[in-house]
């Protein structure tokens, strides 16, 4: 029994080990898409009022935020994996169904 409960520790904690490490992916990632589309945000609205735009103008031009957009599509699927908002048929979803089909009469 005492073997038994070992194994199921050391499930545990490697499962647990991984989760800790797609969290630290996942706040890596983050970390590096503020930081670049922060530089590159900053170069293209100060590139803009070099070439006489006003400040208002060079920030709300959609161009400035297009990759803060698309990489950011990238960094929500991450964070709905990584904290557990699962599409269609997700990971606990045939966990779930052999369960509901089981306590079906």
């Amino acid at each position: 029994m005492e073997k038994i409960d070992n194994n199921n520790e050391e499930k545990r904690y490697l499962r647990a080990k991984k989760r800790i490490e797609e969290l630290k992916k996942f706040y890596k990632h983050l970390a590096v898409y503020i930081i670049v589309n922060t530089f590159i945000s900053t170069r293209k609205i100060m590139r803009n009022m070099e070439n006489g735009e006003t400040f208002e103008e060079a920030f709300f031009d959609s161009s400035t935020f297009i990759v803060w957009f698309f990489w950011g599509i990238g960094i929500v699927l991450q964070a709905f994996k990584i904290f557990g908002f699962n599409f269609f048929m997700g990971k606990n979803w045939e966990e779930q169904k052999i369960k509901e089909l089981m306590n079906e009469k």
